[in-house]
């Protein structure tokens, strides 16, 4: 239980990525006796000392040893157990004293209590042994991967307005997820946090899953139950910033130990929160810890790196004058550069099936590209530039889309630079920026309809998908971070059969490999016809290594309807309607293409042969060839 000096050093050199093993407070023996080691990182401290309920707040006979010279205390307590609740005092050099949470904490007191709690995670009996083995014969690239973001406090609550628990919310969500057809749910940010209204992404406990929502065992109880009905785990994570209460990382030691000394590097103004110091080695040997924990610990299948862009950059958001630059007169953070990359390659080191994925507004190059091809090892980017270019055209009445022919198309020519997600995510719905159907133009009608062949564009789209919670159903209001979804919604016919149509677009996408097989690799794809702008039409092709597989996609963005429209087909062959977001029972005005069509030996948009077909307006259809 003793630091060895070994792990010491490892952690002083930023490559410990387990460290979690040794620092926070671990229940044990020592000389026979049954207690708590407690080991904390403050190397600017004069004194620290563990306070709490078992001493009466009072760390005069509870003083911490020095740890050789690695800034690192220890102190064994006996006769402690688990349940303990616990703080540091700290000393400082200039007589300052003050109580701090334990960064290495895996429980906390729950807000507004700030104290950490002993607890050993030892005690579940995971059940997903069939998931992890499968995990791991899957290759993600070539799967379906259709993410459902959620918000626990919001997406359902009790009756009363009391948040759910991770056991009873398990149930619910889990078979819900299963039943749309999703492959994973992304959760919000779990670490502990003090404001509900963070949505968890300003931290004070990195390796304390929040206890609003219950005990780590209810957690890891709602992971294994997803893992048990086949559903993936990614949990959204943030190394680039951290808030400022006074429990917290800030000023830990009295000095600035996790954030940079230079205010104009640590301070995030926009989001009144602080940046992790990445040029030192225990910040990135806690940091690397702290992702490969939540897969070793909570058996999580990955996580969504929150603000990589304002990681990359050392002027992220800030005015001019507080401009600073890196060695080599550049804005870019190379020490930031360096932890990613490091960062990845420990976590596929250790769980090569993970998704490390890279929420980054940025052109940078390589993002999701291996560390050792000179990229920054992630597996996975959100496509940004696509999400914000389709919500602006939507949004647009259709009469002015032919104007903007530019923002369906140009995402194609980028689509393979890297590992895309498509997102439309909590950001997309808050906040004033309205709610998906909400954004659509027009009548009742015409909302929904536009909203459909918006979902049926992103589907056939190359890339992996992600759809925030209530989007399935169509809110009408934006996300209210305070209130659960508006359930009561389903209750009408619209919300019912958008739900419906969502499930069974993410089913088709699990059924048609030439959706998903090449998701990024441009083989997948190729285009029929970029150019119809007039009528705001794109048509296109989607392949797997299967030439049986192939799929013709055409997308309508305006009311009209098109009959006897001539689409290019590489193949003389029969051709059938499979997909139709116009159909009556997902509350379209029911026009499609009942028959089969036999393809003419008439050449049409670089294709030698074309059919006839009937577009339905605001709306997609799709079509392959017919099986013999």
């Amino acid at each position: 239980m003793i630091p060895s000096s070994h792990d010491v050093f490892l952690f002083n050199e930023g490559s410990l990525y387990h460290s979690y093993r040794m620092l926070g407070s671990h229940s044990g023996e020592l000389d026979g006796q049954f207690g708590v080691r407690f080991t904390v990182w403050a190397p600017n401290a004069r004194e620290v000392r563990v306070v709490g309920d078992f001493n009466s707040w009072h760390g005069g006979h509870h003083s911490m040893d020095r740890v050789e010279n690695s800034g690192i205390w220890s102190l064994f307590v006996q006769g402690l157990h688990e349940g303990a609740i616990y703080q540091y005092e700290i000393h400082t050099y200039s007589g300052g004293m003050f109580l701090k949470a334990d960064p290495y904490a895996v429980f906390s007191e729950v807000r507004p209590g700030r104290a950490s709690v002993v607890h050993s995670l030892n005690k579940y009996h995971w059940r997903d042994e069939h998931w992890q083995k499968s995990k791991l014969e899957t290759v993600s690239y070539k799967s379906p991967v259709l993410i459902y973001e959620v918000h626990l406090g919001t997406w359902k609550k009790k009756q009363g307005g009391e948040l759910l628990t991770y056991r009873e919310i398990a149930n619910d969500l889990v078979d819900y997820v299963v039943s749309l057809g999703f492959t994973h749910i992304e959760l919000l940010p779990l670490s502990e946090h003090p404001y509900d209204r963070s949505w968890g992404y300003q931290i004070t406990g990195y390796y304390s899953v929040t206890s609003r929502f219950g005990t780590p065992e209810d957690f890891m109880y709602l992971v294994d139950r997803c893992h048990q009905h086949g559903i993936g785990v990614i949990m959204d994570w943030v190394p680039g910033h951290f808030c400022k209460d006074d429990h917290g990382l800030r000023r830990f030691d009295g000095m600035a130990q996790f954030e940079p000394e230079d205010e104009r590097l640590a301070e995030k103004l926009e989001w009144g929160t602080l940046s992790f110091d990445f040029a030192k080695n225990e910040v990135i040997s806690f940091l690397i810890s702290n992702a490969i924990f939540w897969m070793e610990m909570y058996h999580v299948d990955g996580l969504r790196v929150d603000a990589v862009a304002s990681m990359l950059l050392l002027n992220f958001g800030k005015s001019e004058d507080r401009w600073t630059y890196n060695s080599n007169g550049g804005n870019e953070n190379l020490h930031a550069l360096s932890f990613m990359k490091k960062l990845n390659e420990a976590v596929f080191q250790h769980y090569p099936a993970a998704l490390m994925i890279a929420e980054d507004s940025t052109d940078w190059p390589l993002v999701s590209a291996p560390t050792y091809a000179g990229g920054l090892g992630f597996n996975y980017k959100w496509n940004m530039g696509w999400m914000n270019d389709i919500l602006r055209y939507m949004e647009m009445d259709p009469i002015h889309r032919s104007n903007h022919h530019q923002l369906i198309t140009f995402s194609f020519i980028y689509a393979f630079s890297e590992n895309y997600i498509l997102p439309f995510s909590h950001d997309e719905v808050v906040h004033g920026k309205k709610s998906l159907l909400n954004k659509m133009p027009g009548d009742y009608w015409s909302k929904f309809a536009n909203l459909r062949v918006l979902y049926s564009y992103m589907m056939a789209h190359p890339g992996k998908k992600l759809l925030f919670m209530g989007c399935e159903f169509g809110q009408f209001d934006e996300w209210k971070d305070l209130e659960q979804l508006d359930w009561g919604l389903l209750e009408f016919d619209m919300h019912a059969k958008l739900k419906d149509y969502v499930r069974e677009l993410n089913l088709l996408v699990k059924h048609e490999a030439a959706l998903t097989e090449l998701d990024h690799d441009r083989s997948g794809f190729e285009w029929i016809d970029p150019h119809a702008v007039s009528q705001s039409i794109v048509s296109f092709k989607r392949m797997s290594s299967q030439p049986q597989d192939l799929m013709i996609i055409i997308c309508n963005f305006t009311p009209v309807v098109h009959r006897d429209y001539r689409v290019g087909v590489p193949l003389a062959e029969t051709y059938n309607e499979i997909f139709n977001s116009d159909l009556s029972r997902y509350g379209g005005s029911d026009v499609r293409n009942l028959s089969s069509i036999e393809a003419e030996e008439i050449p049409w948009q670089n294709q030698p042969f074309s059919i006839h077909i009937t577009i339905p307006p605001l709306g997609a259809v799709m079509f392959k060839v017919k099986s013999r």
